[in-house]
């Protein structure tokens, strides 16, 4: 069994260069792919993805129709209001307005850019230190990456690594990537360059080493 295992391990770091590269999932044209949910203003400026705080009363998203389970997600984000707090979604469900999922936050202070919510569940699992919220760079581009294999899910800030995370319930958990405008006004924020790695059998192993 142990000889099988680092067989595996070889083979995969091995085979690691003719896995599927990242692809864009943002055009920069329209939004095809996507799905509008609650109250925020959506728009492409620029060829870039804008949202901002909307006159309801609550949360609003940009979720992709497409579920993405295994996988690794880059983008950059350009915090221009942040009054509130932003973030971006994975494995999850909307049934109305309803939301429910994990959410790697997006805020300027307090819990921090990276930290793990659970949204309609247990709230925050994971938060970043105090000297991590120093990463965050507010008006100015910056780089995000969350990587989510079973149920371990880590968020990069800039090149840090703000936490790592595994969790039963979301090893269980589907559903799509959403990015959130939250509710009580003051947040705009544009995205640019999002792309997103599918994780074959083969990066799994390999992502254990």
């Amino acid at each position: 069994m142990r000889l099988s295992y680092f067989l595996i391990a070889a083979i995969a770091v091995l085979l690691s260069g003719c896995t599927v590269k990242d692809k864009p999932i943002f055009n920069g044209v329209d939004f095809s792919g996507w799905q509008i949910h609650g109250d925020a203003k959506w728009y492409i400026e620029d060829g870039n993805l804008v949202g901002e705080s909307g006159d309801g009363e609550s949360s609003g998203y940009l979720a992709t129709l497409k579920d993405y389970n295994d996988f690794e997600l880059q983008l950059e984000f350009f915090p221009v209001e942040m009054k509130n707090s932003s973030g971006v979604f994975f494995r999850t469900k909307f049934v109305g307005k309803e939301v429910s999922g994990w959410k790697a936050e997006i805020a300027e202070t307090e819990h921090g850019t990276g930290s793990i919510f659970e949204q309609n569940g247990r709230g925050w699992l994971e938060q970043i230190s105090e000297q991590d919220e120093e990463a965050f760079k507010m008006g100015q581009w910056n780089r995000m990456k969350i990587k989510v294999v079973g149920g371990t899910v880590s968020t990069w800030l800039n090149g840090d690594l703000m936490v790592t995370l595994s969790d039963e319930k979301i090893a269980s958990g589907v559903g799509v990537v959403a990015f959130q405008i939250h509710k009580g006004g003051g947040v705009k924020i544009i995205w640019r360059n999002v792309r997103v790695k599918e994780l074959d059998k083969l990066e799994k192993v390999n992502h254990f080493f």
